[in-house]
């Protein structure tokens, strides 16, 4: 049988068709066997390493604060390199991402020997403070070698507006398979109930209690294999196993890397890859003159500050999350089935965005999204005065999935409502300032992305949890506060986001059209298409 002859374009590569959407897809999917595993960091660290509490918060916020230093610098690197490789430029900068990232994951989830990973010494407490920042830096450098040339990469596959758009859609579905997969399977894993082996054992912070061989309940011996309890709250006791995430960081890695490997094997580059800069914005920035103009750019501030509020509730929330179903619902194994419920709903609007924003207006519907997030919150916050845990449960899901449909329209459209506030800078003040607003825009939301992990966990010392008792001997009125946290934490981001979006973004439908008009532009479908990073979709996970 004669092999079929390839469809060529006018410049003799292969057309761009469906092959280049599932590599293009595959490529996300990759890096987000990486990227997933961001949001169990705090948990690792914090319940299995018995980290101090306020020294995570500081490494937490370093770590951030190398983050956003480590895209731009490695960004000017890759754009600045004239070399010529047989790959191709960008496919092998992502090549070496991908090998690195094959252990670079694992390595932030190194289980340390017991006798240092319990102690608060000082010198454990050095030994683990300093391969938890030469782990995270590795980590961090080797997924942005990869992802940042694979963000940019969309624009090399194809110069076809519609094409970028249907490359955009098939990355989310890829970044989507990628986050549901650990988010769901993972916890299955990693988390157990305490079972009694036949030996009695002094469990962290019930020591004093003594020998933990007798069931509280029914004051007789446990049998081996038995579910243990705990003395302080008669309830079962759940741990994290740590040589178990770091296996799974192992695997997530291969998975990664075979992904990556299909990628780079079927996509074709089809434009000069010296052409786009990874880099949005290489100019020099005064960042007093640019923060000046930014002020008066209220769509700006509205949407950015609605970006801030999603980041610092919803990402900030992933620890104080695992920590209250691990202590108080006693399901950490069930937290990323019901995570993935309020997950779902944002990704329903996709197929009707562009109808939904042509009849109502970007800035409508996301208001109303928010008020139904809003709702959202509010149900959650009567879940921790529910006294059957059970019904607690499933109060705090309904509040997650009306949360997560109140999201769906504004994940669909923030972008696409950065490019009005461009747009809306240049209408009222002639200058377009297109690097200045984008720049601020992504420095605060890095900077919520970095306070908000820190803040939440002082929060969580404050309210109570001791770092030492792991997941074990915390006690139920802890669990208890670990409840109205959460709550508050998707109350918060809810609130801010109605804040920004409702009363500080000002291009509601009638005010857009009127600015297109006079600046002689249309709104397109093109414009509602969002070129999402694995690291936008993971937040929204969180």
């Amino acid at each position: 049988m004669a092999k079929k002859t390839p469809v060529l374009d006018a410049n003799g590569k292969p057309k761009f068709g469906i092959m280049d959407k599932l590599a293009y897809a595959a490529g996300d999917f990759g890096c987000n066997m990486s990227f997933a595993l961001k949001s169990t960091v705090q948990t690792f660290w914090l319940v299995y390493m018995y980290m101090e509490i306020g020294l995570l918060s500081a490494l937490v916020l370093v770590t951030q604060i190398w983050d956003a230093i480590n895209d731009p610098m490695l960004g000017s690197l890759i754009d600045n390199d004239r070399r010529k490789y047989k790959m191709g430029k960008f496919n092998t900068y992502i090549f070496f991402g991908a090998c690195g990232l094959l252990i670079a994951g694992a390595l932030v989830f190194l289980p340390l020997p017991e006798s240092i990973r319990m102690s608060q010494e000082t010198f454990a407490v050095v030994v683990k403070s300093i391969v938890f920042i030469l782990a995270y830096v590795i980590w961090d450098a080797c997924y942005t070698i990869a992802n940042v040339p694979y963000g940019s990469m969309l624009s090399l596959v194809t110069e076809d507006k519609v094409g970028q758009a249907q490359l955009s859609t098939w990355r989310s579905i890829g970044s989507m398979l990628g986050n549901i997969v650990p988010m769901v399977i993972l916890p299955m894993l990693i988390w157990k109930n305490i079972t009694y082996d036949g030996v009695p054992k002094l469990l962290p912070g019930l020591e004093d209690l003594g020998l933990q061989s007798i069931n509280p309940q029914t004051g007789k011996p446990y049998e081996i294999g038995e579910v243990m309890l705990s003395p302080l709250t008669h309830e079962k006791m759940q741990t994290l196993l740590g040589d178990r995430v770091f296996l799974a960081a192992l695997i997530m890695g291969v998975l990664g890397f075979i992904a990556f490997m299909f990628m780079i094997k079927k996509i074709t580059i089809r434009v000069d890859e010296n052409s786009v800069k990874t880099n949005e914005n290489t100019e020099k920035l005064n960042i007093f003159s640019a923060f000046g103009k930014f002020v008066k750019n209220r769509p700006a501030v509205g949407v950015t500050l609605a970006a801030m509020g999603m980041f610092l509730g919803m990402q900030s929330a992933t620890t104080a999350n695992t920590i209250m179903f691990a202590t108080y619902f006693k399901q950490a194994e069930l937290s990323g089935i019901v995570m993935l419920i309020g997950f779902l709903p944002m990704f329903l609007f996709i197929p009707f965005i562009k109808k939904i924003v042509d009849k109502f207006g970007k800035k409508e519907a996301s208001v109303a999204g928010t008020i139904v997030s809003l709702v959202g919150a509010a149900i959650m916050l009567f879940f921790p005065l529910v006294e059957n845990k059970d019904a607690a449960l499933i109060v705090y899901m309904i509040g997650l999935v009306f949360f997560g449909i109140g999201m769906g329209v504004y994940t669909c459209v923030s972008w696409a409502m950065m490019g009005d506030a461009i747009d809306y800078n240049e209408w009222k003040f002639g200058t377009r300032e297109e690097g200045t607003v984008y720049s601020l825009h992504s420095f605060f939301r890095k900077l919520a992305q970095g306070v908000g992990p820190s803040i939440v966990l002082l929060l969580m010392g404050a309210l109570g949890y001791v770092e030492s008792l792991g997941t074990v001997g915390q006690s139920l009125e802890t669990a208890q506060k670990m409840c109205w946290l959460v709550a508050g934490l998707y109350a918060f981001s809810a609130l801010v986001q109605f804040i920004g979006i409702a009363f500080i973004y000002n291009l509601d439908k009638k005010t857009l059209e009127k600015m297109s008009r006079e600046l002689g532009r249309d709104v397109t479908e093109d414009d509602l298409f969002v070129v999402t990073t694995a690291e936008d979709n993971d937040n929204l996970v969180g």
